[in-house]
């Protein structure tokens, strides 16, 4: 289906957020202007196998890049800017980000060498950056990280609201949220509000960091051996509360993980992180000259992932610190989607070698950054939108988020649930949905970017739970006569030197197919034909053996080639 927007409608459409958590990326267009909001990465599930990212299909972008005129930041986590650096090697747009989301976004940059050619402006709250027929205003929210701002898109049909990610707290680490400005917005009039979604299952208010810093604080007074504390790096409001902690039970700190590193560097120059002019950092190679109960570390590694440091801590690999037994670990975050099975694999880890382990269920010890669902109420009435889109979400918590809009006075059928590529068109008096594009999940895989595809995936994953099969064999197509071969290697599949039985049997039935293809097909006979016809015909012999289709690959070497079949076998005995 194609996208019509009519002159006078402003259309707004999503490339990611819409029915996942993570990969956000929206977009404001009218006529000629086209506003990008956020450009996210989302963390691969567990079945995609080799997977570093998702980030969005930006084609409808390239097709109408002449139109494109920022990128404007809400705030500075990954779901929201990891996605820049590929859309940076695509097109080269301005973008706009609060002061910390600007030094994370250089810091990702320089890393992949597009620095240099990079347009960075920083905005605050009261930035306001004027295009010929549209506008970009700012709010300042709460967050589980500084800087986090809703986005006032101001177009001729209306002024078109992104929330960002937020809750609302009253006792906030760092600058409060401005109420004020937002019901001024509200008063003016919100033609569509993009309303973050993330907690619309929670019936309640979001805890307050103040509760989770004095939590934390508890617990380490407490505690008379080492604590490692694991978090999320870009959390600096909690990272700020660890290291007040610390200075207030006399303990230095020793910082571990390259982000965790680069976290605290940026935040202490910028202000975000103050030890009140106290040296109370250490490096890591001085952690032993401090009794247990004078050290407190923090490192990176509270989603579980394997090469972080809190994994090579728990499973004996790291070079610098090995557990002891009255250390204390203390996860103050909660696993992502997809992440827990790697973050109770490192519990168990840790468990396991007699440290005590405190998780974010125990203690208050975490609080999420997004508001439930007494938040968003508070929201909807602050902003009054005619028309509510719901952002940044699975399609249960868009759905939650709709009925709650309607709860306020919204009607129902001025919510719009959508996927991502609908297009929705507005003017002051209308709504509908005015086509789609494809915005499908684009996969990064080391330095590849969309060069995986659901084939690659698939074989992926039938390698990784079925095993290979490698039949390679020599053949002399003119005589129509096998040379050498076949010679069965297995990977994955079986332990060869276990199963001679069933290997002989493999390469008998693989022998036998050769043969026959070879007596059939006469002069016509291919290297292709012989391939497919192993395909087809060893598949339902192993399975019948095994209960199990291992992917097979045959190998068919032409003896015209000028390949020596004694070198072929030789390998294939080695191997």
């Amino acid at each position: 289906m194609a996208v019509n927007i009519k002159n006078n409608e402003v259309g707004v459409f999503a490339l990611g957020g819409l029915n996942e958590v993570g990969k956000n990326m929206y977009g404001v267009q009218f006529q000629d202007e086209i506003i990008i909001l956020d450009a996210g990465v989302m963390f691969p599930e567990d079945e995609l196998l080799g997977i570093d990212y998702v980030i969005p299909d930006f084609q409808y972008i390239l097709q109408n890049r002449h139109k494109v005129k920022a990128v404007v930041i809400s705030h500075g986590h990954e779901d929201h800017i990891g996605g820049i650096p590929f859309l940076l090697q695509q097109i080269n747009v301005p973008i706009y980000a609060g002061k910390w989301a600007s030094a994370l976004i250089r810091n990702k940059l320089h890393e992949r060498g597009l620095l240099r050619d990079a347009e960075i402006h920083e905005i605050d709250e009261d930035s306001v950056i004027r295009f010929r027929k549209t506008s970009v205003s700012f709010y300042l929210t709460t967050h589980s990280i500084p800087e986090a701002y809703g986005v006032v898109v101001k177009t001729p049909p209306g002024n078109i609201v992104f929330t960002g990610d937020y809750k609302f707290d009253f006792t906030p680490v760092g600058k409060p949220a401005d109420l004020h400005r937002m019901a001024r917005i509200g008063e003016e009039g919100v033609l569509l509000l993009l309303g973050d979604s993330t907690n619309a299952e929670i019936p309640t208010f979001t805890n307050s960091e103040k509760i989770v810093g004095k939590s934390i604080r508890n617990i380490i007074q407490k505690e008379t051996g080492r604590v490692i504390f694991a978090t999320f790096a870009s959390n600096v409001s909690r990272l700020q509360q660890a290291v007040m902690t610390a200075k207030e039970t006399g303990r230095k700190i020793a910082v571990f993980g390259r982000s965790m590193e680069s976290s605290i560097k940026t935040g202490r120059e910028l202000g975000y992180i103050d030890d009140k002019g106290e040296d109370i950092f250490i490096e890591a190679r001085d952690i032993d000259r401090y009794a247990a109960n004078e050290i407190l570390i923090l490192c990176t590694g509270s989603q579980g992932e394997p090469m972080a440091a809190l994994s090579r801590i728990a499973n004996g690999t790291h070079r610098q610190i090995s557990l002891q037994p009255d250390d204390t670990v203390i996860f103050s975050s909660s696993p992502i989607p997809g992440n827990t099975m790697s973050v109770n694999r490192v519990i168990n880890q840790l468990s396991e070698q007699g440290v005590k382990v405190i998780h974010g269920k125990v203690n208050n010890i975490h609080t999420s950054g997004h508001g439930g669902q007494q938040e968003q109420l508070l929201m909807h009435r602050l902003m009054k939108p005619k028309y509510f889109m719901p952002v940044h979400g699975e399609y249960r918590m868009l759905s939650i988020q709709a009925e709650l809009a309607q709860l306020t006075g919204i009607p129902k059928d001025h919510c719009f649930v959508m996927s991502n590529g609908d297009m929705l068109a507005l003017t002051a008096d209308s709504a509908r949905i005015a086509g789609h594009f494809p915005a499908q999940d684009v996969y990064v895989d080391g330095n590849g970017v969309g060069d995986i595809g659901s084939i690659v995936l698939r074989d992926r994953k039938a390698l990784s739970e079925e095993g290979l099969i490698i039949v390679t064999a020599t053949i002399d197509y003119t005589s129509q006569q096998i040379i050498s071969g076949p010679d069965i290697m297995s990977r994955g599949f079986i332990y060869m030197r276990e199963s001679g039985d069933l290997i002989n049997e493999i390469q008998n039935q693989a022998r036998a197919i050769i043969n026959r293809g070879l007596n059939e097909k006469g002069n016509n006979v291919s290297e292709r034909m012989i391939r497919d016809l192993i395909f087809e015909e060893l598949q339902p012999i192993i399975y019948e053996k095994t209960q199990r289709s291992p992917m097979i690959m045959p190998i068919l070497l032409d003896i015209k080639k000028g390949v020596r079949p004694r070198q072929i076998k030789q390998k294939s005995e080695k191997e």
